[in-house]
């Protein structure tokens, strides 16, 4: 099918444009700009960094603006969604969800209005065995921001590997968050993978606290070549 990637610049969105893109064309990104920082939606650390990711995966980007209230978000990515299947020509969509039946619901719910097919490449997996598959086909998931408890800022910033993965599973447990941090208990930002032409690399970030939550606003970021 030709397919657009509900595109996020995290690790769940780019996994699964890569495994969908094994039995599917994938024609764009596309990718919400929200106001909101706590959209229940959308991700919104590090977006800016979304079109280097586009260059470097070679993947036009197709934005949209939404004012990320509860709801009132599914209209705007509604009508982003149904004007880029005609410009595309697009049979499907595919998201990164893993288990927020919230998210999936509704984007199955726009879909079907549009007539679009969802692809879940992620859906249910074991998140300590999607984590493990991911890092060994060489994806570069950096830690952007923190908000459960047993993450602290230090990690901001950090690349997970497999060392840094046990890490997180042994913090997992002892503090029963979401080892996938599909609660959002921390986003990431993907900065390198096999179907990256270019790398990502940051020059220049800075820590930000709001409230409970620390997230790296990047400043100056680069392509460069591999």
């Amino acid at each position: 099918m030709d397919v657009g990637v509900m595109y996020t610049g995290g690790k769940d969105s780019t996994y699964a444009l890569y495994l969908a893109s094994k039995t599917n064309r994938i024609k764009c990104l596309i990718n919400a700009i929200s106001e909101n920082q706590d959209s229940y939606m959308f991700h919104t650390v590090a977006s800016n960094i979304v079109v280097l990711q586009s260059f470097a995966l070679d993947l036009p980007l197709e934005r949209f603006k939404t004012k990320g209230r509860k709801e009132e978000e599914l209209e705007d990515l509604k009508a982003a969604l149904e004007n880029v299947k005609e410009r595309y020509h697009l049979n499907g969509i595919v998201t990164g969800a893993i288990a927020s039946e919230y998210q999936s619901s509704r984007i199955q719910k726009v879909a079907r209005e549009l007539n679009l097919e969802v692809i879940n490449p992620l859906w249910h997996l074991d998140p300590y065995t999607y984590l493990k598959s991911l890092i060994s086909s060489g994806f570069k998931p950096m830690i952007v921001s923190v908000s459960a408890d047993g993450l602290t800022q230090d990690l901001l910033g950090k690349i997970i590997d497999q060392e840094l993965l046990e890490k997180l599973k042994n913090l997992s447990e002892k503090y029963r968050f979401n080892l996938a941090f599909e609660g959002g208990e921390a986003e990431t930002c993907v900065v390198d993978g096999p179907i990256f032409r270019r790398r990502i690399v940051i020059d220049s970030s800075e820590v930000v606290k709001d409230g409970r939550k620390f997230f790296l606003n990047i400043k100056d970021a680069h392509l460069e070549e591999k």
